[in-house]
């Protein structure tokens, strides 16, 4: 039976996630490294623009929700940045809250003010991180994201990928951390700079989800970078990780040439019972237009 890793949102929220469920779909639009205009606003304590993306994005799909504050701003405060705007995250949605900061000084007032079982973004296979953040993970009872990197940096080579992934696995299970709730990202490089990027990454998947029997996870976009036509690529890709084994990733739900590549790939597979989400997001789709249709006319 596939390992299922169970977060928590408010109010009984809860996202299942493993290879006998419908991906989950983390998203991703509320982080200032892509967005720019998030950093200034933070910076000024306004999370109106957060507070509508987490709404959009969970009305097109996101089971999930993302939540980045690292800006570089002289005097900026991640730790209270990325706690208010958890809170005001959570004040308009229900659905589980990914904590996505690189900062170990934010972890932990993130985790206290988080509402129910979060997912944790991210801790690495160096020392350092592992002795760091895995007590925080089992201490607030969250799951945790592990890149597949270790303090060498990113390698190219699968087989080293590997390893510092068996390392934060063991690492974890052996402090108390149960296998469910250990995710690992085996970190999707740019296409743009390393061509074998998209098999590297399908390698890695099938590993970890044989040999290590946990979820996998990964910033999907990060394989377009730099490309044309990011959308197409990432569209493609996605459905190729679903089959290698990947069950949730960080990305657009807004960007509906990847939703709906991953809801048909959920009824390829056979993750979505009776096609129920795919005639549901279709019949939706079509009253939409319909309704638009009758106004126009």
């Amino acid at each position: 039976m596939a390992v299922e890793t169970i977060l928590e949102g408010k109010n009984g929220a809860v996202v299942k996630i493993g290879t006998d469920h419908p991906f989950a779909i983390i998203g991703e639009r509320i982080n200032p490294t892509g967005r720019k205009s998030l950093g200034p606003e933070f910076f000024a304590g306004d999370y109106s623009r957060a507070r509508s993306d987490a709404i959009a994005q969970v009305e097109a799909g996101a089971a999930v929700l993302d939540v980045n504050a690292g800006v570089v701003i002289p005097g900026a405060d991640e730790a209270k940045m990325l706690a208010e705007a958890i809170i005001e995250v959570q004040s308009v949605t229900d659905v589980p809250i990914c904590i996505d900061t690189s900062t170990f000084e934010a972890i932990e007032p993130a985790l206290k003010v988080v509402q129910g079982k979060a997912l944790l973004n991210s801790v690495t296979g160096e020392p350092e991180s592992l002795e760091q953040i895995l007590p925080l993970v089992k201490q607030y009872g969250a799951a945790v994201i592990g890149m597949a990197n270790d303090d060498t940096g990113i390698s190219m080579d699968a087989d080293v990928r590997f390893t510092a992934a068996k390392t934060i696995v063991e690492k974890a299970v052996e402090i108390g951390i149960p296998r469910e709730d250990i995710i690992i990202d085996p970190l999707a490089m740019p296409l743009g700079g390393v061509q074998d990027a998209g098999v590297t990454t399908f390698e890695i998947v099938r590993r970890c989800r044989d040999e290590l029997g946990v979820n996998l996870s990964c910033g999907a976009s990060n394989i377009s970078f730099g490309m044309p036509d990011r959308h197409g690529i990432d569209s493609a890709f996605l459905p190729m990780l679903m089959l290698a084994g990947m069950a949730t990733a960080i990305t657009n739900p807004l960007a509906t040439e990847v939703r709906r590549s991953i809801l048909a790939a959920d009824v390829l597979l056979n993750h979505d019972e009776w096609s129920t989400n795919w005639i549901a997001v279709f019949r939706a789709r079509e009253a939409a237009k319909a309704e638009a249709e009758a106004a126009n006319a």
